[in-house]
């Protein structure tokens, strides 16, 4: 547990790169600061420079070497519970009748009770594998397909890797050292994507190492005279074609000349999960031609009422048709149990929230009509559908207006126009040229004032700029545009949540043993008894929960019902500290959020805007040390949004 977490904090500081205090780090752990400052220390201990994680008087943050730390935290594992666990797991599936626990024991130089401790978490990792962990007097073995036993393969090298990004270390303590899967991995993947490239085929740049490690885990096994037998009949060409790729790649990379069985189930991870015909863009005829007409209704029928509820211009046939042939070969992975991992899953859903949830709702909706059960990383690629049909529809009166003030002289003015155009031209619209010398500052109305002359007063609004356009402007440009958003979207949110908080809802001391139904069942009561939602609402709150943890930052969980039924939006608010477990990670803040459907417009900025403040580490312990009743709360808040 302790490696765990040390391996935790220093993935953290990591995707941060800013320093933490030792009590926000704890928190974020569930341990104490004294705790985090041995963790630091051990991590400093994996590298010989010492500097995995840097100290200073702002506390932590990630150090010149912290790759390196983190990659020999594999590599100097022998011994350690994980990998005893990748070796127990490589014996049972290497020995069909099974393994003698006392002889097993002695071979890891272990006692027989931490031998059954391991078999116990093997277990553990069975779910959903079809396989079972029999057990008679003092033999184990496993039983089930060759197809579930590359499935726990798979689950225990996806268990290791953080996010769900691909790590060949991991790879080869699992299938074992001199694996001949875990070899010649990188060139193998160049080839694939060359080859798939040249027959038309748009590669899936994110899920291919994924898919190549399911190629990697194959070709181990059938080394290991551990084929799939037994082909379809109806083998299409396609399947074929990429089938036949890939046997000759893993001849040529591994030495490993796979079987008709093994190329046909490789063909269909890589013809549904990685691939789609032709180049981004419109889906060709032949890709509609291919589309199954229950899978297009099912997707259009969710989309649209996506759309209305969430006042989201998602509704549109290219969009429609893409996302209906995601979906069709998400149906042709499920009943394979072949998932999809996502690596940008977490950033997806703690930067976007609203587009997150958008893909939640759509993805409970494919549930109920065509019975796909979903998990968080296939959520996530439908939110990039999402995400990509949002930016391209984006409205122009998005932009900021801008008025350039630049003194005549010839063309001057004109060309900074056109640079600015050019440069600027998708955050700003230029609406006006000022070329006087003495301009009447107050009469500029505009968001931005872009000006090469001093004006006659500071302002956040005005950027000074040089005549000529340089790479500083355009950064002091955006910096500016970017601060001037988001100060109106907080100004927004301030506004809506001085009207949705209730003192009556709020709790402080959350406890952290009565898990996440238990608590959500306590705020829902809370707006239970002031009339706000129904126990109906509640419980709907907890098939969310299930759905996806609501958890979208890593201080935040906003808990909430699909559908927006209550008598009026209110939030009721829970503070935990220290943190409490919830989802994968643990949470500070628990808002269970209840919307009417009169808010329906305030629905995407509240959510987002809300989850945006408390994705600010400083900006949480500020609320959570000095909220400590509900006036102190919304005072902390209140002063957070306002900066």
């Amino acid at each position: 547990m302790t490696r765990a977490r040390q391996d935790r904090l220093l993935g953290m500081l990591a995707r941060d790169g800013q320093w933490a205090t030792a009590a926000t780090l704890a928190d974020a752990l569930g341990v104490t600061p004294r705790s985090i400052r041995s963790y630091v220390t051990a991590l400093n201990a994996r590298v010989p420079s010492g500097a995995a994680v840097e100290s200073g008087s702002q506390g932590y943050r990630a150090g010149t070497d912290a790759s390196a730390a983190l990659r020999a935290a594999g590599a100097t594992d022998a011994g350690t519970p994980r990998d005893r666990l990748h070796r127990l797991v490589r014996t049972l599936l290497d020995t069909p009748d099974g393994i003698d626990v006392f002889e097993t024991a002695e071979s890891l130089h272990v006692s027989t009770a931490t031998v059954d401790a391991d078999l116990a978490r093997v277990r553990a990792l069975l779910g959903g594998t079809e396989l079972t962990l029999e057990r008679s007097a003092d033999r184990a073995r496993l039983r089930g397909t060759e197809v579930a036993q590359r499935r726990l393969l798979s689950r225990l090298a996806h268990d290791e890797m953080d996010a769900g990004s691909f790590d060949l270390g991991v790879l080869r303590r699992t299938l074992g050292e001199g694996s001949v899967g875990a070899q010649a991995f990188g060139p193998f993947k160049t080839d694939l994507v060359s080859e798939l490239g040249a027959l038309g085929y748009f590669v899936n740049e994110i899920g291919i190492a994924d898919v190549v490690m399911h190629i990697a885990i194959a070709s181990d096994r059938v080394a290991r005279g551990r084929g799939l037998e037994g082909v379809v009949a109806d083998e299409r060409d396609a399947q074929r074609e990429v089938g036949e790729i890939i046997d000759r790649l893993a001849r040529r990379h591994l030495g490993v000349e796979l079987g008709p069985g093994d190329r046909q189930h490789l063909a269909t991870l890589v013809l549904t999960r990685v691939v789609a015909p032709g180049a981004p863009g419109a889906p060709s005829d032949d890709a509609r031609a291919r589309l199954a007409p229950d899978v297009e209704r099912a997707v259009r029928d969710v989309v649209e009422h996506a759309a209305s509820d969430f006042l989201v211009d998602i509704a549109h046939e290219d969009f429609i048709l893409r996302l209906a042939l995601h979906v069709q070969n998400l149906l042709h992975r499920s009943r394979e149990q072949a998932w999809s991992r996502n690596p940008l899953t977490k950033s997806l859903k703690s930067t976007y929230p609203m587009i997150f949830e958008v893909a939640v709702f759509i993805a409970s909706g494919l549930q109920e009509r065509l019975g796909i059960p979903l998990l968080d990383d296939e959520v996530a690629y439908i939110a990039m559908h999402v995400g990509g049909r949002l930016e391209r529809s984006r409205r122009a009166d998005q932009l900021l207006t801008a008025t350039i003030v630049c003194p005549g002289y010839y063309e001057l003015h004109e060309l900074l126009r056109s640079s600015v155009d050019r440069s600027l031209g998708q955050a700003i619209e230029v609406v006006g040229v000022e070329t006087r010398v003495d301009p009447d500052w107050a009469s500029i109305d505009t968001d931005l004032v872009l000006t090469t002359i001093e004006p006659s007063a500071p302002s956040d609004r005005i950027v000074r700029i040089q005549p000529f356009l340089t790479d500083a402007d355009i950064e002091r440009v955006q910096a500016a545009a970017g601060r001037i958003r988001r100060g109106r979207r907080l100004t927004r949110l301030r506004t809506e949540l001085e009207r949705y908080f209730d003192p009556a809802a709020f709790v402080r001391g959350l406890d952290a043993t009565l898990g996440e139904r238990a608590i959500i069942r306590q705020l829902g009561g809370m707006l239970v008894a002031r009339g706000v939602i129904d126990e109906d609402y509640v419980e709907r709150a907890l098939q969310r929960e299930e759905l996806s943890s609501t958890a979208f930052t890593e201080a935040l969980a906003v808990p909430h019902a699909i559908g927006m039924t209550a008598t009026r939006t209110a939030i009721a608010i829970g503070i935990a500290e220290p943190s409490i477990p919830w989802g994968e990670g643990r949470v500070q803040v628990v808002a269970l959020v209840a919307f009417s459907e009169t808010d329906r417009e305030a629905f995407q900025t509240v959510f987002e805007q809300f989850v945006e403040v408390f994705s600010e580490r400083d900006s949480v312990q500020r609320i959570v040390r000095r909220a400590t009743d509900f006036a102190g709360f919304l005072d902390e808040l209140v002063a957070v949004v306002d900066g």
